[in-house]
This record gives C-alpha cells, structure tokens and sequence, in this order.
C-alpha cells in the first residue's frame, strides 16, 4: 500500500524458547525479508513455566532496545508497537526524538495475563506492573485490541473510550491456502472410518487440555469412532502424553508441530476442529488466533470457551459453544456433530468461512490498520 516498513523485535525463540536454527544470539543483526529491513536484537531466550526467566525474556529485549535500538532505525512517522507494554519505553523514547505517533496493538491484558500464569504473583509487584500498564496505556497515541472485551476492560481502567479500536486478529491466509502434497505416515490421515476432532496449538498451561483427555476417555467407551488428534507442542506436551498412556486413550493421538503451510491437509480431514482454554474470566475476553485460522478453512468448530470467542462463533453459525473445562460437555458437544450429516457440517464449515471473508480477513484488518496510520500521520 506504499508504506515503508521496518521492523525492530529480537532473535525468534517461541515458542519452544530456544533460538531458531541458522540465528546466533549477538547483540544485533539486520537481515531483508521479503523486501523490509528486519533489525534483531538480543534478548534472553526462554519460554518455559519458570516465571523469572520468562520476565527476563520481557525484560533483557526492552533494555536492549533502549541500548541499542535507537541506533538501528530510521526516523519514522508511525511506531506500530505490537502487544508488549515492556517496549513502551522505548517506543515513548523514541516518539519524543522523532515526533512519531505510537499505535498500541493488545493482544494480551497485563498485568492479568502475568498474574494468571503464575509468572508474577507477589501482590505488590502485580499493582506496580498496573501502575506501568495504565502509563504504557496512556501514552500511546492509539490502541487497538483483538477482542470487544478488551476494548471494556481498558475502558473500566479509565482508559478514552475514543481511542480504543477493536481490530480482529487475521489468520496466515497464503499458508492456509498452500495444498501441499501430505506424508500419510504417523499422521491424523490414517484414521480411515474415524471423526477426527483435531487441536492444533500450543499445549501450554492456559489451554487446559486436560479436559480434551476427560472427553477422550468418555468417547472411547461412548463413542468409539471419534479420534482427538492433538497437533503442536508446548511446555504441557509431555505431561499430556504421559496421562493418555496411563489412561490408555487410544482414541488420542499426539502429532509434533508443523508449518502452517502443511497444515491444510490434516484439517480438511477434521469432522470438527478444536478451541479449548481454561475458564478464566480473562479468557471470557480472548479470541484466540486458532479461532480465524478454522474459520478460514471452513470446517466445523467446537468453541470451549465462555464470552468473546464463543459470541464470535455463534454470530457467524460455524459450530458448536461448549463450557470449557468439562469433559463431559466437550464429549456431548463432539457427539451432536457426529449425529449430523454431511452436508449439515459442510454447512456450518462454509458459514464460518463467509463470515471470516467478510469480518475477519487480512484484507479488512489491514485496511482498518491503514486507515488509522493514516489519521495518525495526519494529527
């Protein structure tokens, strides 16, 4: 669209939190992709339950950027900051050099996502950090949020009610829509006859997928035909593993992470496709990304979780809303598909697919993007 984009973040480490092969922690790199001058700084790489080390993760790439990244940029108009209030203070520096206009792009709510995953729980810690996240909030220039739930909650912290934007998260589109030719082997696609319920993700403590293995167990003796297909990793993999053996779950089936663009062929073959996060009132306000992915392949979903994402789902009639947490539910709601033709879940599939093309593409979230950098530049 005419923009001339740069990017400043650090050495790719999520989520297995080690850096990717061919990338060497240094104090800075610059590389070109895909035409955009890409600047990496240093940063402590960790991703793991460990709460220190995941804020020293936070925390070692802001202090590099103030060390380092104000000599790597060029001047720009607009500092688009993706999610992190840690990278406020160098952005709000940088702004001040530069006169630029900083849009806040959340994508999770601190300090309650800290306080939820035990990374930071002493209580006076956690209202310094609000302390932090309502300056980080205030000093941007925009903000938009993924969710109408987080638009709510920056609004009940006092926050203009007119500066906040919902944009919804878009999926990897071109990945998506790349049909790639597909090793049968060890894969979901050998389950000929079965109905495959497939989660494809971060198996992490958030998720809560210990109520997919109680609904597994339920099926097994109720519905033999469904098979739970669990494709990611994550720092709760092993564990899950270890309970589905001593279970003996043979209808769970686990499938170590793949690119996106291989991942179209295991989910064309799902009967149903999985969002499932702990009930959390923070949650009831997420949407989480996987939710636009599955929309975008068109195939039924089981939405177990409570507020946002459910009310998304249901609005665009793409599948079924379940409680999170219950294993009995989540077995009922699998069951419900089950007894459904074919054509009814091609049905449900397409009209999550129409209401992705048509609220929640790349193409219209990047056109709210633009059109607010524009009025940014403007001001």
């Amino acid at each position: 669209m005419g923009y001339d984009v740069e990017v400043l973040t650090g050495f790719p480490n999520y989520p297995g939190g080690k850096v990717y092969p061919g990338y060497h922690l240094r104090l800075w790199q610059r590389e070109i992709m895909d035409g955009i001058r890409i600047n990496r700084i240093a940063l402590f790489p960790s991703h793991d339950r460990i709460g220190w080390r995941r804020i020293l993760n936070y925390l070692s790439f802001a202090f590099c950027l103030l060390l380092v990244g104000i000599w790597l940029v060029r001047r720009p108009k607009i500092i688009y900051v993706f999610n992190l209030v840690t990278l406020m203070p160098f952005a709000v520096m940088l702004s001040f050099l530069t006169k630029a206009k900083i849009l806040l792009d959340v994508q999770d709510l601190w300090p309650e996502s800290v306080s939820r995953s035990n990374m930071l729980e002493n209580r006076l810690s956690l209202r310094l950090l609000n302390m932090f996240c309502l300056w980080a909030y205030r000093h941007a220039d925009w903000l938009t949020v993924l969710s109408p739930g987080f638009k709510q909650n920056l609004v009940n912290r006092g926050l203009s009610v007119d500066r906040i934007e919902v944009i919804y998260n878009w999926c990897d589109e071109a990945a998506l829509s790349y049909k790639s030719s597909f090793d049968n082997s060890n894969s979901a696609l050998d389950f000929k006859g079965k109905f495959l319920v497939i989660f494809a993700g971060t198996m992490g403590m958030m998720q809560g997928l210990d109520a997919v293995l109680n609904a597994a167990e339920i099926c097994q003796v109720r519905s033999p035909q469904a098979q739970f297909v669990l494709i990611g990793s994550g720092v709760d993999r092993i564990r899950l593993e270890t309970v589905a053996k001593e279970k003996r779950l043979s209808n769970v089936t686990f499938i170590p992470p793949r690119p996106q663009s291989g991942m179209r062929p295991l989910l064309e073959n799902a009967g149903a496709l999985l969002v499932h996060l702990k009930d959390d009132p923070l949650f009831r306000i997420t949407i989480p990304s996987k939710t636009q992915a599955y929309m975008f392949v068109g195939k039924p979903i089981i939405m177990a979780m409570a507020g946002d994402a459910a009310e998304l789902v249901a609005q665009a009639g793409a599948g079924i809303c379940c409680r999170p947490d219950d294993g009995n539910a989540l077995a009922s709601a699998v069951e419900q598909l089950m007894k459904m033709t074919e054509s009814e879940r091609r049905a449900i599939g397409s009209a999550g697919a129409e209401f992705y093309q048509k609220h929640l593409s790349m193409a219209v979230g990047i056109r709210l993007f633009a059109n607010r950098f524009e009025v940014l530049s403007r001001s």
